[in-house]
């Protein structure tokens, strides 16, 4: 049987015939997990790395049918799918929900949770416990967490204990209020070279890839060269050795909310609107049910 019983899916079904299709056809392996050496191996091949930030079981289902490396559970869920302003509200309790969600509907993708503000910070011991709950209790592989004064320490005890870790350095939204709001770091020489050795202390800490957000596509293609482990970028430019983008802006789920550094591919948003629209209309008619 190719997949268990606890994945309440039949193997039978049309929907795993078709997904077992698929990714015959992408020459995916069925059985084969994709893990952090998944990313040494593509990187050593320079194989471009995709990874997805997603939140829910659906969008869990979509993206790993679709054959990504990786699904970042990101605390970007405050403004996708809670419609809070920022990250900063986001908890333990949270995200490891939202992370659970995530990894039910994951059969061959490498599950990511991201560390929420306040999970890391207060010492590498907290931050260890923290982790720690993303793999025991949520079903995630590895953890990511932001740059800042306390990570190389979190990252090299984590690292230490089994569980892997990314980091991510450029624009970090857990500093948003110290950057004034959203905006484009590595500007300037000096905080290019404070970019560049950041990502070497990452790497040099245990991380196994980080996240370059929001830098300048030459400043992303120099600390790409500047380390030997995968870098991931979302606004970072075409130079880094994956990216990651998120579901709802890929899929045009946001209306009227479209980040300069993504692209939609599709316009779920009004899909979704026109289907309630539809079902309103034969219920309001009498259309829906039908009379027997």
């Amino acid at each position: 049987m190719l997949f268990s019983v606890r994945d309440g899916l039949d193997e039978s079904s049309p929907y795993e015939i078709e997904r077992c299709a698929s990714f015959s056809r992408k020459g995916f392996a069925l059985d084969k997990r994709s893990t952090i050496i998944t990313f040494s191996e593509k990187y050593s091949r320079r194989e471009p790395i995709v990874v997805v930030t997603a939140y829910d079981y659906p969008q869990a289902l979509a993206a790993d049918a679709a054959g990504v490396d990786a699904i970042l559970v990101g605390d970007s869920v405050a403004n996708n799918i809670l419609g809070r302003p920022d990250t900063l509200s986001m908890t333990m309790e949270e995200m490891i929900h939202h992370t659970k969600a995530v990894s039910a509907g994951v059969k061959r993708a490498m599950v990511i949770g991201d560390m929420p503000f306040m999970s890391y910070q207060g010492g590498a011991r907290e931050a260890l416990k923290n982790a720690a709950r993303f793999l025991k209790e949520a079903g995630a592989q590895a953890v990511k967490l932001e740059w800042g004064v306390d990570t190389l320490e979190a990252v090299r005890l984590m690292d230490g204990n089994g569980i892997p870790v990314m980091g991510h350095i450029g624009f970090t939204p857990q500093h948003l209020n110290r950057f004034g709001g959203y905006r484009m770091q590595g500007k300037g020489s000096k905080a290019v070279t404070e970019l560049v050795k950041s990502a070497k202390a990452l790497e040099k800490a245990g991380a196994f890839a980080f996240v370059i957000e929001l830098v300048p596509d030459e400043v992303g293609k120099r600390i790409t060269k500047a380390v030997h482990i995968p870098t991931i970028g979302i606004g970072a430019g075409p130079y880094c050795s994956g990216q990651v983008q998120v579901l709802n802006d890929l899929a045009g789920m946001n209306p009227g909310f479209r980040p300069k550094h993504a692209k939609a591919y599709a316009d779920v948003y009004s899909v979704l609107k026109d289907a309630v629209q539809r079902y309103a209309g034969e219920v309001r008619s009498g259309k829906f049910p039908e009379k027997p």
